[in-house]
């Protein structure tokens, strides 16, 4: 029996020393706070292994979804061959062209100005308007030049009469002379003064003249033939000589092109004009997309720039459409020789890498040169070439025989030695290029 005078003590916990107490979680916040850590650790965990598993259970879907064709690669193994275009080598010419940034520069540029003092009375151009050369531009007021002509003529008529009342009475002293009737001296007075009064005649006759041409430059015509700019003067105002331009007139044909060459081309170019040659020049916009014009080489300068080592050039174009306009940018292309017989391919056709440029062959055992019917197979192989002179869009090439059929586009997907199906050609190198210089 238990002594009732003594507290009765808690039995002990299974599994625990005898008398040994269980922690109370109440009085320990720090490890409550780290069991907590840990169950989240274990969530993220698993949530992140889950996330992959859906990531890679997709992939795979998709992968076994698509077609084996579609994942041939470039040719490699279990991928069914690659439909290609072809295209043949061809045997023409080439042209070797220096290409220059130019600048459009009229033959003739007029600022016409007043060579007379006054009103303008009448303007008869419109802004813009193509003059030729004599079209009545300006009228200035003519009264005072008019008035100066009419006294010119007066001053003149009158010493003309004052010459011949001279002459005559020069005769008279000839024959008082001749009979001892008069001294020597008084006849060569008036032999002096006849020629006084033709003296005077000839003074007012140039007065005369200046009159007349004053009264000429207040009706002002077009000194060339070309397009006239915007109005700088209206009628009523006053005008001094020389002073203010009135008008400008650019002559827009013929016109010319000056751009600058580097010097390493000019032995070329002087060969050329020495054995007489006449150079042709095309000209493009500035994106060198559309051919404006077509002109030749006129000349060139006579010294080399020496602080960009360049020499300039001018060409010449009749212009007759008014496709080039003054001080318009342009990109000319001189035509410094041509090579004859060359093998060309298109630019599409050849391919380059770091090394060098290289295109697919297709083996002649496999396709003739007229074979290209569609579905046909055949094998490609790589070919090292040299690419030379590049027109357009065609290249001289060496390393290939004129004839060679070569593959012309699905670069992406070939390799040397892949299998392809050829495509029906699309007409391009079945006839030999022509002259590209014309």
């Amino acid at each position: 029996m238990s002594d009732p005078g003594k507290v009765a003590t808690p039995p002990a916990i299974q599994g625990s020393p005898a008398g040994q107490k269980l922690p109370n979680l109440h009085e320990h916040p720090a490890s409550r706070e780290k069991y907590h850590g840990w169950i989240w650790v274990v969530v993220l965990l698993a949530a992140v292994l889950v996330a992959v598993g859906i990531f890679i259970s997709r992939h795979h879907t998709t992968s076994a979804s698509a077609s084996p064709s579609t994942h041939g690669g470039r040719g490699g193994m279990g991928a069914g061959p690659i439909m290609v275009s072809t295209t043949v080598a061809q045997t023409g010419d080439i042209g070797i062209y220096v290409t220059a940034l130019g600048i459009v520069t009229p033959v003739n540029t007029v600022a016409i100005t007043s060579r007379v003092q006054g009103q303008i009375m009448k303007v008869y151009y419109q802004e813009g308007q193509m003059v030729k050369a004599g079209d009545p531009l300006i009228d200035i007021d003519p009264g005072p030049d008019q008035a100066a002509l009419l006294v010119a003529k007066g001053q003149l008529a009158r010493d003309t009469a004052m010459l011949e009342d001279s002459k005559l009475d020069l005769e008279r002293y000839q024959e008082a002379f001749a009979s001892n009737a008069i001294p020597k001296q008084q006849l060569d007075t008036q032999t002096a003064t006849v020629h006084q009064n033709e003296g005077t005649v000839e003074l007012d006759q140039g007065n005369l003249d200046s009159a007349q041409v004053q009264l000429a430059y207040c009706h002002i015509t077009a000194p060339i033939s070309g397009r006239a700019g915007l109005r700088l003067v209206d009628a009523g105002n006053v005008v001094q000589a020389g002073s203010t331009n009135l008008v400008m007139i650019t002559q827009l044909a013929p016109i010319t092109v000056v751009f600058t060459v580097a010097e390493d081309y000019l032995p070329q170019i002087q060969k050329q004009l020495a054995a007489g040659n006449e150079l042709d020049v095309d000209v493009f916009d500035r994106a060198q997309v559309n051919k404006l014009a077509s002109g030749t080489l006129q000349t060139l300068d006579n010294q080399i720039d020496p602080t960009t080592g360049t020499l300039r050039f001018k060409a010449i174009f009749t212009n007759e459409d008014n496709a080039l306009f003054p001080n318009q940018f342009v990109n000319a292309r001189l035509l410094v020789d041509t090579l004859e017989d060359v093998t060309l391919l298109p630019n599409t056709a050849i391919q380059r890498n770091s090394d060098t440029a290289f295109v697919y062959l297709l083996q002649a055992d496999q396709t003739g040169t007229n074979q290209t019917s569609t579905n046909q197979t055949a094998t490609v192989k790589m070919q090292t070439i040299t690419a030379g002179t590049t027109d357009g869009t065609v290249t001289e090439v060496e390393g290939i025989e004129p004839g060679t059929k070569v593959v012309a586009d699905n670069f992406n997907k070939l390799s040397d030695g892949a299998k392809v199906i050829i495509r029906p050609a699309n007409g391009a190198g079945h006839q030999k290029r022509k002259n590209t210089s014309q």
